[in-house]
């Protein structure tokens, strides 16, 4: 079954501007359409700021039940779009599963670029009422390179003219203008699209002002396109998205449905959500490495095959991640007595572990595994290095490694389940805080003789009221 992807609409569309995107798609992932409020079916009676359109979005992602989803935000849904992301991996919205974003001519985080004169023509469209055909098919031409089909065109021009205006003034007035901007980027894997003909949000603003918001992002421009980009190229659109889909979020282990439940459930706190949220993004195999050469990282993948044999097609890049750890110098700030910095042990080894395989076999048989015959005698001190380690440091170097592979297999959370491990659901964000309560001075724990009486735990509903 595919994974799902909730599409959010540009301004004056709806979720019909995905149909053609989700012909093409349903073999690799399943669109979903939302309309936005004031869109499509959607009132505007349900809240038509930012906020307002980011709850719903997330409100419908929870209900749907899905553990493993994307999100394709066009124009003003990519503004939605990225703040749900946002607040999917920080772990605050309760949400798991997220395996990367699509951006179609996204509106920024940060305020819309957008000449006045022409938000105040627009405005004028609904200041008396509902949008005329006239307007519509005015605003349709303005975001199209060419004339659209003549079905397409009806469908782009109909939704124009359905908008509430309400939810039309909303944006141009407050929510184009909202900065969510901050300094952090999202780690998610980001495939952020331009029109080539595009003016306010085309390919420089996406550069400057939404790919910099990502540090796993893809940019790519769409030649044949203003901004209206899946009503105008959607078998472009659509390769590039498969493309992006198989290489960036369709590898790496899918956390068991339960699991996920678990993990976006009030019994795990926002903190460790968002942790488990970024360890379970897909690994990008073509990714440079950071710490070491290629071929020092392909020899590490090696030597994980043996200490952490992985079964399946998808499976974590714990080399991959060890070489990430290297790079940021987050160590277990243990060093075995006798090594050089984490770094320079192990581009030393792992030249010497490269070197062996390609001399041939150790002290074993004729066609068995060098590497794992290498790694035995490394262990029992019969190995003679050929480079400036020891066999003392290479064997030293060899325990830390195994640990360092084994912490990232472990800390994945598709592994955690395998193992049945779910110690990370302890308390959450409520009274407890994560399992435990800190205590001031004079104080006991509940258990302890002379401790108060424990005071009633109150949960609340959506409305507030307490049961």
């Amino acid at each position: 079954m595919p994974a799902t992807a909730f599409c959010l609409h540009a301004l004056g569309s709806s979720s019909e501007e995905f149909a053609l995107l989700h012909d093409r798609l349903e073999d690799t992932i399943d669109l979903v359409g939302i309309d936005l409020p004031g869109f499509g079916s959607s009132p505007a009676s349900s809240g038509t700021t930012v906020e307002d359109m980011i709850e719903r979005v997330e409100r419908a992602i929870g209900r749907s039940g899905v553990t493993e989803w994307a999100l394709v935000g066009h124009s003003m849904g990519g503004k939605v779009a990225a703040i749900v992301a946002d607040r999917t991996v920080s772990g605050a919205n309760g949400l798991f599963g997220l395996r990367g974003v699509v951006l179609l001519a996204a509106s920024p985080r940060s305020p819309e670029p957008m000449g006045e004169d022409r938000r105040a023509a627009m405005l004028d469209w609904a200041a008396a009422g509902h949008i005329t055909t006239d307007h519509a098919g005015e605003f349709v031409d303005a975001n199209t390179a060419t004339t659209l089909p003549s079905d397409r065109l009806r469908s782009a021009v109909h939704d124009v003219e359905r908008a509430d205006p309400e939810a039309w003034r909303a944006w141009l007035e407050r929510g184009s203008r909202e900065d969510w901007s901050d300094d952090t980027t999202n780690p998610v894997p980001a495939l952020v699209l331009a029109g080539a003909e595009d003016g306010d949000l085309g390919p420089t603003a996406q550069q400057e002002l939404v790919l910099p918001h990502w540090s796993n992002g893809t940019f790519a421009v769409v030649p044949g396109a203003a901004h209206l980009l899946p009503w105008e190229q959607p078998d472009d659109v659509a390769d590039r998205i498969r493309a992006f889909w198989e290489r960036h979020a369709a590898n790496g282990p899918v956390v068991p449905e339960e699991h996920a439940r678990v993990i976006a459930s009030p019994r795990v706190s926002a903190t460790t959500r968002g942790a488990l949220a970024v360890r379970s993004l897909a690994d990008d195999p073509d990714a440079d490495p950071l710490a070491l050469s290629r071929a020092q990282l392909d020899t590490l993948r090696a030597v994980a095959a043996v200490v952490v044999p992985q079964t399946g097609e998808r499976t974590v890049d714990v080399a991959l991640r060890v070489d990430a750890q290297l790079a940021d110098g987050v160590g277990d700030g243990w060093r075995p007595d006798g090594l050089p910095t984490d770094v320079e042990a192990y581009r030393a080894a792992l030249d010497e572990l490269g070197g062996a395989v390609s001399r041939g076999p150790v002290d074993g048989p004729v066609g068995g595994d060098v590497l794992a015959a290498v790694l035995t005698a490394i262990d029992d001190g019969s190995y003679e290095p050929a480079g400036p380690m020891t066999v003392a440091q290479l064997s030293a170097w060899a325990e830390d490694v195994a640990v360092d592979l084994a912490k990232q297999w472990l800390a994945h959370p598709a592994t955690m389940a395998a193992i049945d491990y779910d110690g990370y659901a302890n308390g959450g964000d409520g009274v407890r805080k994560q399992g435990f309560q800190l205590l001031g001075a004079g104080q006991r724990e509940a258990w302890e003789p002379g401790a108060p009486s424990p005071i009633p735990r109150t949960d609340t509903t959506e409305a507030g009221a307490t049961r």
